[in-house]
C-alpha cells in the first residue's frame, strides 16, 4: 500500500501497491455532503476503483449513493449477482441461466460495451461471501495503453472493434438467450451492435486506455482471423503486468466503486455449493460524450 493521505474534508485514502485504486476510509457513505462527495469524485476519477470496507449498505442506501455519480440503468439499479435462487436454494443445473452469466462475467470485460451506450461505473457490495475465493479482479486499461509500443498504439489508434454479449456468452460455451427463464434479457437481442474504439479517450481526465474485454470482435478491415489475433493479444498483454491488476478478497460489508471508462474486470472462481451474493448499481453512461468519443 502506498502512504494514506488525509482528504480537505476528512476522508483517508490509501493508495493501493498498484498502478490505480485505493482504500477509503473514516467516511459514511450514507452521509455525504456536497463537499465531501466533490472530494470523492475527484478521487475517484484519479484512482479509477476506491473500495470501502465494512460499510454494510442496504439495498436503498446503495442505490441512494450509486446515484450521486449519475443516472442508474434502470434494469440494473439494485441487481444481485448471486448463485443464490429466490427461494434460498443454491443454483446447481448446468444450465441455469443465471449461472451462465456468472460464468461468462469470470472472463475479462467492461460493462454495457455490448449497448448503445457504455456504462460510466458501477457500485458493488458484498453480502454474503463464500469462505474462500469468490474475488473481483481489476484492470487498468490507462496502464495497458501507456505501456503500448508506439508501432502498436499507432496500428490500433483508428481501429475499432464490435461488441456484443451474445457473441461473448457463446464464445465461451454459456450461450444464453432473451427467452432464458429468470435472465430478464439486458443485452441480448440488440438491433444494432455497437462499434466502438480500441482506444478509449476518457471524458472528463482526458487519459487514453486501451478498450477491449471478452465482448469485442470483428475489427472491420481486418480478416476474422486477424481480428480475433489482435484483440487476444491485446487482452493478454493488458493483464500480464501484475502492476495493473488488483485483486479484491471481498468481505461482508465491502463496498468497491469502479471507473467502467477506463478499468476492465472479472468475476473469480469459487465453489457453488456455498452461497455469494453480491449486490449491483450501473449507472448509466452519457449518450452525448459516448456519441462524440465514438465519432474519433
Amino acid at each position: 500500500m502506498g502512504q494514506t493521505l488525509q482528504s480537505a474534508t476528512g476522508f483517508s485514502v490509501e493508495p493501493l501497491d498498484r498502478s490505480f485504486g485505493a482504500l477509503v476510509r473514516e467516511i459514511d457513505l450514507r452521509e455525504l455532503d456536497s463537499a465531501t462527495f466533490d472530494d470523492l469524485y475527484q478521487t475517484w476519477l484519479a484512482h479509477g476503483l476506491l473500495i470501502f470496507p465494512g460499510q454494510n449498505l442496504t439495498k436503498r442506501e446503495q442505490v441512494t449513493f450509486a446515484r450521486r455519480f449519475g443516472d442508474l440503468v434502470e434494469e440494473l439499479k439494485a441487481v444481485e449477482i448471486s448463485n443464490v435462487k429466490p427461494d434460498g436454494s443454491l443454483r446447481d443445473a448446468p444450465d441455469d441461466d443465471m449461472m451462465k452469466i456468472i460464468r461468462g462475467n469470470m472472463y475479462w470485460h467492461q460493462d454495457s460495451t455490448y449497448m448503445p451506450v457504455q456504462a460510466k461505473g458501477a457500485v458493488f457490495s458484498a453480502h454474503v461471501v463464500p469462505n474462500r475465493q469468490g474475488d473481483t479482479a481489476f484492470a487498468d486499461m490507462r496502464d495497458a495503453y501507456d505501456a503500448l509500443d508506439d508501432a502498436t498504439k499507432a496500428q490500433i489508434n483508428s481501429l475499432s472493434a464490435y461488441h456484443s454479449l451474445e457473441y461473448s456468452q457463446r464464445a465461451v460455451g454459456e450461450e444464453t438467450k432473451k427467452e432464458d427463464s429468470e435472465y430478464f434479457g439486458y443485452g441480448m437481442n440488440v438491433a444494432d451492435v455497437p462499434l466502438r474504439p480500441l482506444v478509449k479517450t476518457h471524458p472528463e481526465t482526458g487519459r487514453k486506455a486501451l478498450a477491449v474485454g471478452r465482448h469485442a470482435y470483428g475489427i472491420p478491415g481486418l480478416s476474422e482471423a486477424e481480428s480475433e489475433e489482435l484483440i487476444a493479444r491485446l487482452n493478454n498483454f493488458a493483464v500480464a503486468d501484475e502492476r495493473r491488476i488488483y485483486q479484491h478478497r471481498w468481505t461482508a460489508g465491502d463496498v468497491v466503486l469502479w471507473d467502467n471508462r477506463c478499468l476492465m474486470h472479472k468475476a473469480c472462481e469459487w465453489d457453488f455449493s456455498e452461497p455469494r451474493i453480491m449486490l449491483h448499481s450501473r449507472i448509466a453512461g452519457d449518450p452525448a460524450s459516448e456519441q462524440a468519443l465514438a465519432a474519433q
